[in-house]
């Protein structure tokens, strides 16, 4: 541990299909955008930073086929396979962080051949691994200053390393801890209704030996309650410029819960999760997904015939239930506009 999510290797990418978790540890080879388009739909790579570099990685699977010398062919291309990759989920600020990236530094290099470009766009994707890697690292690092020897911390979804390259976010401070001998629990939210947190976050602690305990998402207020809970770190898939968070769904639910008890807050994300153009959680475009997510999860069907069914993917933290946002560039105090607008060295 940690084990990396998303690596090229051999002209094509490998990533952990997280759908088979933590029954099997399996790995896909993707060589095709639609390949690469259908595993981010189905939720085979998911986490907002790993979907951007899944994004990246797509776009070049989408164009390193283009034979002819045209450029403006060459570039029509490129902007339908951005579209395509595009359309795979709307919610997760950093799949449109990395598309964007990959078509600025391919306009700021459009004096190059269409093989060079071609090159370019792969290599921006191998080097979006190696900084997000050092990202979380720091996410780790300037989250440790919140944990006390003894903690017991409790997280929602999945928000560890296989949400990232290769170190997470929200676990990442948790993993630190443990490298330096902190002796820590952590409440793991089962997080329906696919459970990520039982699938995916449980077993990522348990390769990591730190101590966890899976509970329902309707037990957070009785462990709240009963002072078993001293912090909540949580990830992010978009942070508007006042600070509101879209998270997986149920995020909402333990941030009201933890203020109603006193136990701080904190999202930990990167800087590219922070979507400076929405100005508040209410622009923040949520995804819904297939009912029979609901009512027909893994295999066994639990509700009745023709039920109607609401299965919004992610919910939204208004600003003032967060204590702080952990990034790389250190911790985010409230006002969150005035603290976000100072990293980006705006007012």
């Amino acid at each position: 541990m940690p084990i990396p999510t998303i690596q090229w290797e051999k002209n094509l990418v490998k990533i952990i299909d997280q759908t088979e978790l933590p029954i099997k540890k399996t790995f896909i080879k993707v060589t095709t955008a639609s390949e690469m388009w259908n595993a981010i739909k189905q939720l085979k790579i998911r986490g907002a930073p790993a979907i951007g570099i899944a994004a990246a990685f797509g776009i070049y699977l989408g164009v390193r086929k283009f034979q002819s010398k045209d450029k403006k062919k060459f570039l029509g291309k490129l902007d339908d396979v951005c579209s395509y990759i595009g359309s795979s989920r709307p919610t997760a600020v950093n799949l449109f962080w990395a598309i964007d990236r990959i078509k600025r530094r391919v306009h700021v290099n459009s004096e190059a051949s269409v093989h060079e470009l071609k090159e370019l766009v792969l290599r921006e994707a191998c080097l979006m691994i190696d900084e997000d890697n050092q990202v979380c690292r720091a996410i780790g690092e300037h989250g440790l200053k919140l944990i006390r020897d003894g903690h017991s911390l409790l997280t929602h979804c999945n928000a560890g390393g296989l949400a990232t390259a290769m170190h997470g976010t929200a676990l990442s401070p948790m993993f630190r801890a443990k490298e330096l001998g902190y002796k820590i629990h952590v409440w793991v939210d089962e997080t329906r209704p696919l459970l990520q947190g039982s699938r995916i976050t449980a077993w990522e602690l348990g390769e990591a030996e730190i101590p966890a305990t899976i509970i329902t998402d309707n037990m957070a207020a009785t462990v709240m309650s009963q002072k078993k809970v001293d912090l909540v770190i949580v990830g992010a898939d978009r942070i508007a410029a006042n600070g509101d968070t879209a998270n997986k769904i149920g995020t909402l639910g333990v941030a009201v819960l933890a203020r109603e008890f006193g136990i701080p807050f904190y999202i930990a994300a990167p800087v590219s999760t922070i979507d400076r153009e929405i100005k508040n959680g209410d622009e923040i475009p949520i995804e819904e997904r297939d009912p029979r997510e609901v009512t027909h999860g893994f295999g066994r069907q639990t509700a009745p015939d023709g039920i109607g069914v609401y299965n919004p993917a992610f919910d939204m933290t208004p600003a003032k239930y967060i204590k702080g946002i952990i990034t790389e560039k250190g911790i985010l105090n409230p006002p969150y506009k005035k603290s976000i607008g100072k990293i980006f060295n705006t007012s």
